[in-house]
């Protein structure tokens, strides 16, 4: 009998345990059950498991977001579908895409096909995902499936488009490995040559094939990175866009397991050009769009009133090292998994010469604020608490220093001080450290501090730092440094504080903007 397979297996890792700031971690008991902890501003499932957002798609109106879904946690599934018109609050469409003989759906992603270059009529929306042909793990391939009414429903068609090479003829360990991560298609339409690129993730390198049809794939060159400690590329994301400078660049995006290195396990990208054959890289060395636990399975796609300078992500806030496992929200609210909220990405050239992907939290949050509240700045020498609590904000503060060795924000700081969320600079690192925020049963260690490079002789830092009630992202400066993490705040986490370390910090331009209520 053939069991249905989850979208991936466990990836298993250890590391070095966070540094708890200020106050120590102590254990507290799960949220109880009838209070619920669902994200207020954050895409997250009705019930169930979420996994991979797809890259959305605009049409009438409304970007498409679909992603993977599942009854169970790591389980087998489909692709669920929500729409948006303002990259913040989405409506719910249940599943497109459904689990079928056993056989999973993973990811991909969608175009619209305006030139009607498949032959399904002139603006169908298609899609390539990854299925698991029979079931057979090693025999993952690339499916299409067709929409002519704006997205709402699928029609698959019956064979896979790009077939596995290496399914059905790997014999040894090494090459059954290597068939057995063969996914995650993203399509882009080459202007300059009229044809449609794909890129595949593999085990050790990225695949590329094009079309000219979205039916008949022709294999292209691999783009092989030297550094396999990186990881294998899941979700690449390939797409072109123009800089602030008014040059243009092909980038080539992944999400990639580099902790064996001391790298993130999120998004890391490399810019260069696409010859028709091959991706070239400026520098093998990426860059990376996020520095937290939890930015994984990311996708950008087009901002509909700039498509060529502007582009949204988002991301799924897990991370495949302790994904597989109940949370808090399976009790309180039946569901388990968010997405980041959307991010606006430009590109700009550094004073090295350089490009990086510059991020900001998408505008439209602003239209979800239902309150603001202005504290006056304030002089700390080891640590003040803030008059205001709340569940979901943005606190948006400038922190300038002389002597001081540390200097940050707590947040989901609990009335005794024991339970809170750090994010701070100390020497050469930003970092986030949710270890106080450690819930007995759902403990996260050693995946709890994660740490961005920053300048160590900096003594100024602006920070936007979101809270919902289970998660933490900072955008830090001007964007060039971001950390996403879930974090288990309880329903008394509420308070912010601020503190120092070797002197004192001045703390200017407290903004705090609710999201409750919205």
């Amino acid at each position: 009998m053939m069991h249905p397979i989850s979208r991936r297996r466990l990836m298993q890792g250890a590391g070095a345990g966070a540094l708890a700031l200020l106050v120590g971690s102590v254990d507290a008991a799960p949220a109880r059950a009838l209070t619920s902890l669902r994200a207020i501003y954050h895409l997250t499932p009705p019930s169930g498991w979420l996994c991979d957002p797809q890259r959305p798609v605009h049409v009438g109106g409304a970007y498409h977001l679909y992603y993977l879904h599942s009854d169970v946690n790591n389980g087998p599934g489909g692709w669920d579908h929500a729409t948006t018109v303002d990259a913040v609050t989405f409506t719910h469409h249940g599943t497109v895409m459904p689990l079928r003989q056993n056989v999973p759906v993973w990811s991909g992603s969608l175009v619209v096909d305006a030139a009607n270059t498949a032959g399904f009529g002139s603006g169908a929306i298609v899609a390539l995902a990854t299925q698991p042909t029979d079931g057979v793990r090693r025999f993952q391939e690339q499916y299409l499936y067709w929409s002519t009414d704006g997205g709402y429903t699928f029609t698959p068609l019956p064979d896979p488009v790009i077939v596995n090479p290496d399914g059905r003829t790997a014999s040894t360990p090494e090459e059954i490995a290597n068939a057995e991560w063969f996914r995650d298609p993203k399509i882009h339409w080459d202007a300059a040559r009229g044809e449609w690129v794909c890129v595949i993730g593999r085990a050790r390198y990225a695949t590329f094939y094009t079309s000219t049809n979205l039916r008949d794939w022709r294999l292209r060159r691999n783009f092989d990175y030297p550094d396999h400690a990186l990881g294998g590329i899941e979700c690449p994301d390939l797409f072109e866009m123009t800089a602030d400078d008014g040059s243009r660049h092909w980038i080539l995006g992944a999400s990639m397991d580099a902790y064996g290195v001391g790298l993130p396990m999120t998004y890391a990208y490399w810019m260069g050009t696409w010859d028709g054959e091959q991706f070239l890289a400026d520098d093998l060395t990426p860059q990376w769009l996020d520095w937290g636990w939890d930015w994984y399975g990311a996708v950008t796609w087009p901002k509909a009133d700039a498509p060529e300078t502007r582009r949204y992500a988002t991301a799924w806030m897990n991370n495949w090292k302790y994904a597989a496992r109940d949370v808090p929200t399976d009790a309180t609210d039946g569901y388990n998994g968010q997405n980041a909220i959307t991010r606006e990405l430009r590109l700009v050239r550094q004073a090295g010469g350089w490009y990086s992907l510059l991020s900001s939290p998408v505008a439209t949050l602003a239209e979800r604020v239902t309150s603001e509240t202005a504290l006056p700045d304030r002089i700390v020498d080891g640590s003040v608490v803030l008059p205001w609590s709340g569940r979901a904000y943005e606190l948006e503060v400038d922190i300038s220093w002389d002597s001081a060795t540390n200097v940050g924000v707590s947040v989901g700081r609990s009335a005794d001080g024991a339970r809170h969320t750090n994010i701070g600079k100390y020497g050469s690192d930003l970092y986030v450290d949710r270890g106080p925020s450690e819930l007995a049963g759902y403990e996260l260690a050693p995946y709890t501090r994660a740490a961005a490079p920053i300048d160590p002789a900096a003594r100024t830092v602006h920070l936007r730092i979101f809270v919902d009630t289970q998660s933490v992202e900072v955008f830090v400066n001007a964007g060039h440094t971001v950390l996403s993490q879930q974090v288990h705040f309880t329903e008394g986490d509420t308070g912010i504080s601020l503190y120092t370390d070797g002197g004192p910090a001045r703390f200017s331009g407290i903004v705090i903007r609710s999201f409750e209520g919205s």
